[in-house]
């Protein structure tokens, strides 16, 4: 990772979370606390991350008044923070009995220019507003489509368990939540869609500081090998540069999938860490 991109992208985890939360300040530790109910990026926010110039300070101490603070309002204990910026951070948070969990990150270099991927016949793909019908059953389907389940649920009995979860993230108030935070222009959602308008994947991205990291992209058990992923994704990064955004980046988890995002331009670019259960991106 170039210094240019570090510094892009520990800006961007600096400054997109105070999009949707206030920051409250433990030392060299800074809080990401959301007042309001739901959930509008990522699973939080709630998560901490080392200040500008406090990632060689952070002590056990420091780590300590954060958890307390964490349980005090219920959030998980997350922290996530970019490796190169705090490259000594991870023994500290490890020695504090936390798991933590690499999620490599990959950049589109600055001169590539996404190209729009093919669809299966009668698939379309649609960026979201707030008034969009299918905002509910799109939030609700990366909860299915990244659900640890034996046998991924399928058929007829997807339509209903996803009906169930868009129920839910209605009731918590996420749905409302993402709502503002798309009239805002602070998260943008991208669905493909069946012919019956059902979403079958989806994606998102939050442009913050002239950069945005694309994140959620998941495709339903039943739509699968269809190049779904990529086209979403490909929407997204279009989106993203066709809005003045320069930086675009995302992490993966498995391999299978860093090498869907490297044949769409994506080049390895750094490493986020955090902690293992945390809503983030586990």
């Amino acid at each position: 990772m170039n210094d240019i991109l570090r510094d892009r992208v520990h800006t961007y985890y600096a400054t997109v979370p105070l999009l949707f939360a206030e920051a409250e300040d433990f030392g060299p530790l800074r809080l990401f606390v959301r007042r309001e109910p739901g959930a509008p990026y990522y699973g939080g926010p709630g998560h901490a991350q080392p200040t500008a110039d406090g990632a060689a300070r952070v002590g056990a101490d420091d780590i300590a008044r954060v958890r307390e603070r964490q349980r005090e309002l219920g959030v998980p204990q997350a922290f996530e923070w970019l490796a190169e910026s705090a490259p000594a951070l991870r023994a500290r948070i490890e020695a504090a009995g936390l798991e933590v969990l690499r999620r490599p990150l990959m950049a589109l270099p600055p001169d590539h220019r996404p190209v729009a991927r093919p669809l299966p016949e009668g698939v379309t793909l649609r960026t979201l507003t707030a008034d969009d019908p299918a905002l509910p059953t799109a939030l609700a389907l990366p909860h299915l489509a990244f659900a640890r389940e034996a046998v991924p649920v399928s058929g007829p009995a997807e339509r209903a368990r996803l009906s169930e979860l868009a129920a839910t993230l209605t009731a918590d108030g996420t749905v409302t939540a993402v709502r503002h935070a798309l009239r805002a222009g602070h998260k943008t959602l991208v669905a493909a869609l069946s012919p019956d308008g059902a979403p079958l994947a989806t994606g998102h991205h939050h442009p913050a500081a002239g950069a945005t990291e694309i994140g959620g992209v998941a495709t339903l058990a039943s739509a699968r090998r269809q190049g779904l992923g990529a086209a979403v994704t490909t929407a997204l990064a279009v989106h993203a540069r066709a809005h003045g955004v320069d930086t675009v980046f995302l992490a993966y988890a498995k391999e299978t999938v860093a090498r869907l995002y490297a044949g769409l331009g994506f080049r390895p670019a750094g490493t986020t860490l955090l902690i293992a259960g945390q809503p983030a991106r586990s």
